[in-house]
């Protein structure tokens, strides 16, 4: 897998030859490369459908919701099927990008890990998601049709969902720096 990082003075290309070791050789970006939007690994795991591109959405790129929760491993499938109609019915009603991702590297060598943060319990991990949109208004607007939207109706109840959602922690952020 090759993936070129931008960088506002010099172009970095990393090629990713194991899940433990990187090699960064300096040189321009090839047509067609992969730009890096990030290392998460979606809830179907390695060799799942490849996250969505954000290389159009630079100038759009301005938003965030950002959601953290903890999530019993055993719950995951369902999850994962309650995350797909969620991502589509959030990007029909106009948010740019939508993206689940599932714990994999959650023991860092310094700093507070997820799972402690989030007082995660035996057998459950960390789901790291964010919606992107193009203003605090935009998604103001979005989130307003997304309630509303029918095909949603069971979320809202707390005991149909496969996660304890008073553990969610959630906010919504300007963007600082994008790619």
């Amino acid at each position: 897998m090759h993936y070129a990082i931008p960088d506002k003075f010099s172009r970095i290309s990393i090629s990713f030859f194991s899940r433990n070791s990187i090699k960064a050789s300096a040189g321009k970006r090839r047509l067609g490369e992969r730009v890096a939007p990030g290392g998460f690994t979606p809830p179907g795991g390695r060799g799942s459908r490849p996250l969505p591109l954000l290389i159009g959405l630079r100038r759009e790129l301005r938003y965030v919701d950002g959601y953290v929760l903890p999530v019993p491993r055993k719950s995951l499938r369902e999850y994962r099927r309650l995350a797909v109609k969620a991502a589509a019915v959030w990007q029909e009603h106009g948010a740019l990008a939508y993206t689940e991702c599932v714990g994999e590297d959650l023991k860092p060598p310094f700093g507070v890990p997820f799972p402690r943060m989030m007082k995660a319990r035996p057998g459950e991990t960390i789901v790291f998601s964010y919606i992107v949109f193009r203003s605090r208004a935009h998604r103001d607007r979005v989130n307003a049709k997304v309630m509303k939207d029918p095909r949603l109706a069971g979320m809202n109840d707390p005991k149909n969902l496969p996660f304890d959602c008073k553990r969610m922690v959630w906010g919504g952020f300007s963007v600082l720096v994008g790619f």
